[in-house]
């Protein structure tokens, strides 16, 4: 039985790849602890690119060098499901999304 729980996180970046589903890449105190994926309904979907626009532009991180990924300034947090006790997120999505 998987059991789960709720964390909030840092968002550092904004991963998209063709024909995958979009992925947050997410810290816990600018420690990178992996990705979640994005399963929101258009309208939330789109409140949460709305809410990446506007942070765009960051530098990736020195541990982390995905090309493909959008890097964000610090300032946006998630709230996600990830499987308990594990020190890296498995099986996390992303829940909602906010501006700190």
């Amino acid at each position: 039985m998987k059991c789960f729980q709720t964390k909030t996180l840092e968002i550092l970046g904004v991963q998209r790849d063709p024909g995958q589903a979009v992925r947050v890449l997410m810290a816990d105190n600018g420690r990178y602890v992996g990705a979640a994926m994005v399963n929101f309904k258009l309208d939330q979907r789109q409140k949460l690119w709305d809410q990446v626009q506007g942070l765009t532009g960051a530098p990736p991180p020195k541990e982390l060098k995905k090309e493909k990924a959008q890097w964000l300034k610090p300032g946006l947090v998630g709230e996600v499901e990830t499987l308990k006790g594990e020190e890296k997120l498995r099986h996390a999505s992303l829940k909602r999304a906010w501006r700190q």
